[in-house]
């Protein structure tokens, strides 16, 4: 088992997929020990650093990479399990941000009504009892919520010599703020280019289905992922893995458009990997299907389609890919 750290200093943060050199390089079965810094750069920290203050426009949402993972082709498919996902620090921040959120006026949705007010929330993070404490801005309401830390951004660079900035979900991966990308899954990411070149960041302590008002709890991670290559396996859009579900995702506007792509892409999975026909798949989806909403506020909107694996044949998709990554985080989990 090959280990390898990485901290990056900020000026060695990615702010695109594409169009950013390596990093570094790893191969298939490294187990990847990383810190990922917030979306604000850690910048904000109290009630008075509000956006338009700390905050220069494209530098936000900074990601840990990118990796060029050796042997990766156009045509493979990169497979990334989160081993672990923790906060590295004991707060994280949330805001409004003018014309920005699914409830707001914004650039693409315009109105006339004034942007909402520049407003934010400091939240306690207490890991030992796996707790952030919200607290309104207004009155003395105050409650505990459940630790739950994911990475909304993860992703490859794209095809065709693309940059994409960091805040944007598509075909890629990228910022698709999905709560499903947590310590247990499996994503998986359609190689585009040599190497693969993945990035990860954005990390949130906590995230409602939607992140409506386009913020998490956002703060730094320590993370560690398991990789793998998959040769010659395509992957259209990102999939996800775990114990209880397969998922694909869309991204696209308007939202139906995202609906369809996550539910097309299921109808493909469930004939390429499990041996349905295709309207077959088609009708089964239809019965069975959870389609929860990733974001409605990023440039592109995120939608999922869940599939129990209690309803599928015994076949596993990806050469069972998701149980040997998680031998190894268990590998890794005993080592340390």
């Amino acid at each position: 088992m090959n280990v390898v750290s990485y901290h990056p200093d900020p000026s060695e943060f990615a702010w695109t997929f594409g169009g950013a050199p390596a990093a570094m390089k790893v191969n298939p079965g490294d187990i990847l020990e990383l810190w990922t810094e917030d979306a604000f750069g850690g910048k904000v920290r109290g009630p008075d650093d509000v956006i338009s203050k700390v905050i220069e426009f494209p530098f936000v949402n900074p990601q840990t990479g990118p990796f060029f993972v050796e042997g990766a082709e156009p045509g493979d498919t990169l497979a990334i399990h989160f081993v672990s996902i923790e906060p590295s620090r004991d707060w994280g921040a949330s805001t409004l941000v003018p014309l920005f959120g699914a409830l707001t006026s914004t650039h693409q949705t315009a109105s006339l009504q004034d942007p909402l007010p520049e407003i934010v929330w400091i939240y306690e993070v207490d890991r030992a009892r796996g707790t952030v404490l919200y607290r309104a801005s207004a009155g003395d309401y105050s409650v505990e919520l459940p630790l739950d830390p994911m990475h909304g951004t993860v992703g490859v660079a794209p095809a065709n010599l693309e940059s994409r900035l960091s805040l944007v979900p598509d075909a890629h991966g990228g910022n698709m703020d999905t709560p499903e990308m947590r310590a247990g899954a499996t994503c998986y990411l359609g190689v585009n280019v040599e190497g693969a070149l993945f990035s990860l960041g954005d990390g949130h302590a906590r995230q409602g289905e939607g992140e409506t008002c386009g913020v998490a709890v956002e703060t730094a991670m320590d993370t560690v992922i398991a990789i793998d290559l998959i040769k010659d396996a395509l992957t259209p859009w990102p999939r996800i893995e775990n114990d209880e579900y397969v998922i694909t995702t869309g991204s696209a506007r308007p939202l139906e458009d995202a609906f369809r792509i996550a539910h097309s892409e299921m109808v493909g999975w469930l004939s390429e990997a499990y041996g349905f026909e295709k309207l077959d798949a088609y009708q089964f989806l239809t019965q069975v299907s959870e389609s929860p909403l990733a974001n409605v506020c990023d440039p592109n909107y995120t939608c999922l389609a869940k599939v129990p694996k209690r309803y599928l044949p015994s076949e596993r998709a990806y050469a069972d890919t998701h149980a040997k990554l998680k031998d190894v985080a268990e590998a890794y989990r005993k080592a340390r």
